[in-house]
This record gives C-alpha cells, structure tokens and sequence, in this order.
C-alpha cells in the first residue's frame, strides 16, 4: 500500500534541442546554395522518402523522384536566366522532439541583384538518424498570380 501512496515519478524532460537550431538554419542556406548551383540531387537528400513539396500553381510532389523533377526543372530554368532564389531576413524556427519547423521569406533575383519576386515559406522536418529532413515544404510569392 506504501508504493501506491508514493508520488508518481516527474515525466522526463524532452531532449535539449539548442543544438539542433543551428543544424537547421545550416541546412537552410544549404539548400538555398545547392538549388542556386544545380545541385538537385544534394538538395533532394534533405527531404525524407515520404516527403511532400507543395509548389504554388501546381500539383504536388511527392517522394524523391517527384520532389527531383520539380525542383530539378524550376533550377534547371532559373540558373541559365541568372536568376538566385535567396533566403531574406532570420527565419524564425520551432522544434519539439524531432519535430521541427521553419518559415522564413525569399527573394527570387536577377543577375544584376533586381528583387523579381519576394515570399514565404513554411517547411516541417522530422529528425531521423540525426539528420532534419523535410516532410513538407511549400511557399508562395507575396504578390498576387497575374490574371
């Protein structure tokens, strides 16, 4: 009867995430510089198998031979135009257990450093083997589409 009166233990504390902060905004301005330089196949290693890319103005991708295509073919028109899509501003960021969010806003330039399009995004991560992968991944310009 004494251990049924003793008071239930304290639940455990989630683990520290202070350190995955930085690990995520890391993987961040990687994505943005391996998108900028071509490099598809390296961007697409941070979205999980089961990962789901919503574009704006059209259907969404899922997995990596969808996520692949989309931004394989968005880079693959951006690049010889001289164009960079760029994270603006500190993206703010939210992580409980291995979950993890980020939004932020961008900017889509030209050569010369002219802002053609500006926007946010919003990305969820699960951490899995130690790596923030993303799970979802949208964004939309703040402009209306045209007509």
């Amino acid at each position: 009867m004494a251990a049924c009166a003793a008071p239930a233990p304290a639940p455990l504390a989630p683990p520290g995430t202070s350190a995955d902060e930085p690990k995520l905004r890391a993987d961040l301005a990687k994505w943005f510089d391996d998108f900028n330089a071509g490099h598809i196949d390296a961007v697409t290693a941070q979205y999980a198998a089961d990962a789901v890319l919503m574009p704006p103005n059209m259907p969404s991708a899922t997995g990596a031979d969808g996520i692949k295509k989309v931004l394989g073919g968005m880079s693959a028109e951006m690049k010889p135009a001289g164009l960079t899509l760029n994270g603006t501003g500190t993206p703010s960021l939210g992580i409980t257990g291995d979950m993890a969010w980020i939004q932020g806003t961008y900017v889509v330039a030209d050569a010369k450093g002219t802002s053609l399009e500006v926007g946010k995004f919003l990305s969820v991560h699960k951490k899995t083997n130690g790596a923030w992968l993303y799970i979802r991944d949208t964004w939309n310009s703040d402009p209306p589409s045209p007509p």
